[in-house]
């Protein structure tokens, strides 16, 4: 077992460490909640306030040309797209992941006339399943085919329209086989769209090398780009020239400016767009991404992996009465691990009191996110001991940690 003088040495040799001086982070916090909210960028701060005094202060209207604020979603989707292993053109940064998802979902049925099947699995991430409940409200005749994870090729057919799926698992970390999956689509005449909240930033993902149809994700977890940050999708090249986007908003039109009373679709994965982009959103979400430069993803991934195995190795080893809530093989699952205990919610929020940051999911899951760029081995090794601590002591069973709040 690694001692805190092992991990000491290991972030002195860690590639990555540098980055994590690019992020500003309160002292005395351990925080492995990036799956669910980044940390701050210290280069967001003042590209926020160019944005406000500057751009929208003194130069007013103007903006949208003089600062390039109209390219936003597409600059933003660019430097997102070599995240996912997605081309130039194929993803733009906009509205949430389940705006996103309603307008791809709607698509794909559009894109496959005759077909009225949707498959997913159930436990899905809520907003994932909640946005395909409300398509099939809304158009009458579509069929939600929801079944079990190890079922999932065996419900593909002829008449599915599309497989919907999140890649990496929100609750349990678990990674899909995207390639064989969306192969599996293909072969039935099916498109692919997937969910990448858990997984943009965190693993090297290869859209592209995968042969998705179409993707969505998160701007605010591990891409670090603020609470409520504006998503992102991706619409592969061969499927661009024909998508129809449900919700056919004027930035999405060929020619916004041009103020005509009938909807032309814009070139390209422009056509995904709806409404006036969120500038302020997207300014902090572009300097963001510049975290990410230079960065080797296998590297990330690497760090990743090693960081949730000790984790597990020293929580396992030192805390009794908790259950495993994930793979025990760091290849198997993405950027977290999760542990069960029936009082797993009292013990977070020690866990939080104590300066370690993580999160609850119901019924009993403790979440804990591990963000390569700045959660260093000593971070892991201290949370754990904090941790074991708590457990020693009973700390938890404090009434103060059993009164919920509104957000776990």
């Amino acid at each position: 077992m690694l001692s805190r003088n092992d991990c000491l040495e290991l972030d002195a040799r860690d590639p990555l460490a540098a980055r994590r001086e690019m992020f500003d982070l309160p002292a005395g916090v351990i925080y492995l909640d990036g799956n669910s909210l980044g940390a701050l960028p210290r280069n967001v701060r003042p590209r926020l306030e160019a944005a406000v005094q500057n751009e929208w202060g003194r130069d007013l209207i103007k903006s949208w040309n003089t600062a390039d604020w109209i390219n936003l979603p597409s600059r933003v989707g660019d430097r997102i797209a070599r995240l996912i292993g997605a081309g130039a053109g194929e993803v733009i940064a906009a509205d949430s992941t389940s705006v996103n998802l309603f307008k791809l979902a709607a698509g794909a049925l559009k894109a496959r006339p005759g077909r009225k099947v949707i498959v997913t699995e159930p436990g899905n991430f809520p907003t994932d399943l909640y946005i395909l409940q409300g398509l099939r409200a809304l158009l009458g005749d579509v069929e939600l085919r929801v079944v079990e994870r190890a079922d999932l090729a065996g419900a593909l057919d002829e008449n599915v329209a599309l497989l919907l799926l999140t890649h990496v698992h929100y609750k349990t970390g678990a990674i899909h086989n995207m390639a064989a999956l969306t192969a599996a689509a293909h072969a039935v005449g099916a498109l692919a769209l997937w969910d990448l909240s858990h997984s943009a930033g965190a693993l090297a993902v290869d859209l592209n090398g995968c042969g998705a149809d179409l993707a969505v994700g998160c701007g605010y977890k591990y891409l670090n780009g603020g609470p409520g940050a504006p998503a992102f999708l991706f619409i592969a090249k061969h499927l661009q020239a024909d998508f129809q986007t449900p919700l056919t908003g004027w930035m999405g039109h060929a020619a916004p400016f041009a103020f005509g009373d009938d909807y032309t679709p814009a070139p390209g994965v422009l056509r995904g767009l709806c409404g006036t982009p969120a500038v302020l959103g997207l300014s902090a979400l572009e300097a963001s991404l510049e975290a990410f430069d230079g960065v080797d993803m296998d590297q990330v991934r690497a760090k990743s992996m090693a960081l949730g195995d000790l984790f597990l190795d020293l929580v396992l080893e030192h805390c009794e009465g908790f259950g495993l809530g994930c793979s025990r093989d760091a290849a198997a699952r993405g950027s977290q691990v999760a542990l069960t205990h029936e009082s797993g919610y009292a013990i977070m929020q020690a866990l939080i009191a104590r300066g370690v940051i993580g999160d609850f999911r119901a019924p009993d899951v403790l979440r804990f996110g591990f963000t390569p760029l700045y959660v260093r081995y000593v971070d892991v090794w201290d949370a754990a001991d904090i941790l074991s601590d708590i457990m020693a002591r009973g700390e938890w069973r404090q009434a103060r940690y059993h009164e919920v709040s509104a957000v776990t």
